[in-house]
């Protein structure tokens, strides 16, 4: 199992004009829109930022109706940050794993070692009634699942769909964009036994293709005001069997940094 390039090389090319998301938005509607303007083939693969998904989805919580618990109050104390938000963090956790002033990193509910759950104040329109917080799609797999099974049929071809979103490392400085969900594509491609260019099996190698996308989708996306939350991948001949994005996630038993 492997990926290859074509020739002509991979493409990322913007999705634009999809606007402000907002609650109840037919996301599938709005990406087949934009994708209409593109030459889309089978094999391409749609990469859409979690944030837009978790505004069609109504993640949305207001941060006057938490009422924080003596835990989060700790937390807070120990981390700065307010304890309303560490409480609605705790909610989306199984475990805090690390925390000090300004972090606090913790195992999320969907098994994801994450920043403060995801849970983010960015990017998020302004309202003046509420102080709101934005949470990470309930089911990114599912989420991915069901927008892979409009937007295929709708363009008549077979696209894969990955939900990115940004996140910190445990070996670097910095963040990068990771999947976490995905729907009609391998994201971890297990090259175990397959033979390198010198003829020797390869013993441990797993590859985290769906992220490798992600993190590529991510420097087309930004950051930060650039308004595009969706880009459409081309080029890429992945050759394995479809998994979605918890394959990506690691054993907690195997996690030496857990």
């Amino acid at each position: 199992m492997n990926s290859k390039k074509s020739g002509a090389g991979v493409q990322l090319l913007p999705l634009r004009g999809i606007g402000e998301v907002m609650p109840g938005d037919d996301l599938a509607a709005l990406l087949t829109a934009c994708l209409q303007a593109h030459c889309v083939s089978a094999g391409d693969i749609v990469v859409i930022a979690q944030k837009i998904v978790s505004k069609a989805e109504n993640r949305y919580v207001d941060l006057a109706a938490v009422t924080p618990s003596a835990q989060a109050l700790q937390l807070a104390e120990a981390t700065g940050k307010d304890a309303r938000l560490v409480e609605l963090i705790l909610s989306q956790s199984k475990r805090v794993v690390r925390y000090r002033q300004n972090v606090l990193i913790v195992e999320h509910k969907l098994g994801f070692v994450h920043a403060n759950a995801g849970i983010d104040h960015s990017n998020i329109p302004r309202n003046n009634r509420s102080e709101r917080a934005l949470l990470l799609p309930e089911d990114p797999d599912a989420s991915a699942a069901q927008l892979q099974a409009r937007l295929s049929p709708g363009l008549g071809v077979n696209l894969g769909v990955i939900i990115n979103d940004s996140a910190g490392r445990a070996w670097r400085n910095g963040v990068t964009g990771i999947a976490i969900g995905a729907a009609g594509m391998p994201c971890l491609l297990d090259l175990r036994g397959v033979h390198d260019r010198h003829g020797n099996p390869l013993r441990v190698t797993e590859v985290g293709i769906a992220d490798e996308i992600a993190a590529a989708a991510s420097l087309v996306m930004g950051q930060a005001a650039q308004g595009i939350p969706a880009v459409l991948v081309k080029g890429l001949d992945l050759d394995g069997p479809a998994n979605n994005a918890s394959a990506l996630i690691r054993d907690p038993v195997k996690d030496l940094f857990r």
